[in-house]
Formats: structure tokens, sequence, C-alpha cells
């Protein structure tokens, strides 16, 4: 699981009481586990905050309004990526329209994703015991 210094978590547990309207409006949806996958929200990540974080599958779901329209708010962004991927966590970004226009459709997507990433990062829980075709694990006292 991947976390922050204290000052994030201090930043992260502030901002989970400041959240924008569509990022209120995707809680509301996520936290109803779609796809039966758990999110979390305001995420400690290094000395980022991230909006919504699936850490089974290492997604971060970044909502952008238009405060991430600049050219700053671009390269601030793109920086966080960087940082992200280089901790094996992708980032989908979805833009708050969307999240007004169509929920439903947004809620699908993150889904595919969370389905894809799945098949590329298991969980140990998804990984079973022994290799049926090594045969069965060896008795007990037989090694």
């Amino acid at each position: 699981m991947i976390t922050g210094p204290r000052d994030t978590v201090k930043r992260a547990r502030k901002l989970r009481s400041e959240m924008t309207l569509p990022e209120r409006k995707l809680w509301i949806e996520l936290r109803k586990r779609p796809g039966g996958f758990k999110f979390r929200r305001q995420h400690p990540a290094g000395q980022y905050v991230l909006d919504f974080y699936r850490a089974s599958v290492k997604l971060a779901i970044e909502v952008d309004g238009t405060v991430h329209d600049n050219a700053p708010a671009v390269q601030r962004d793109q920086r966080r990526s960087r940082w992200l991927r280089s901790q094996s966590i992708a980032t989908t970004r979805v833009p708050a329209r969307h999240i007004f226009q169509d929920m439903e459709a947004v809620i699908l997507r993150i889904l595919e994703i969370c389905a894809e990433r799945k098949k590329q990062c298991p969980s140990k829980n998804d990984v079973p015991l022994h290799h049926p075709v090594d045969g069965s694990p060896p008795q007990i006292g037989e090694e």
C-alpha cells in the first residue's frame, strides 16, 4: 500500500471534507464498490494526494476541472503522473463535465480499466497456492 509523509496524510484528511462537487458525485458511486472494487478517496501517495485510488490494481483516478486547463497545472499533472508511473501506478483522468453528463459511462470506463489492470497485477488472493500442472502439493513429510 502506498502512502505519504505525515503532512501529506494530514492534507488528505483535510481534503476529504473539501471535495469538489464532481468529486463528491463520483465518490457517491465509487463507495458502492462497483464491480466489487473498493476505492479510497483523497489517498496520500508520496507528496501527492490522489482523488481516488484502487490499491489492488494500482489505479489512481483524478477528476479534472477547469483548474487543470492552464499550462502550469498541466506540467504539475505530468510530473505527478510520471512519479506515479515510477511506482507502478496508472492514472486515469476524468473530466468533471463527464461526471455531470454521463456518470454511468464514467463508472463503466473505470471498471474496464480496473479489470484490465487486474489482469496485469493479480493480487495475492488471485494466485493459486500451487500449480496443478506441477501435480499436487507434496504430502506432509514428502519434500
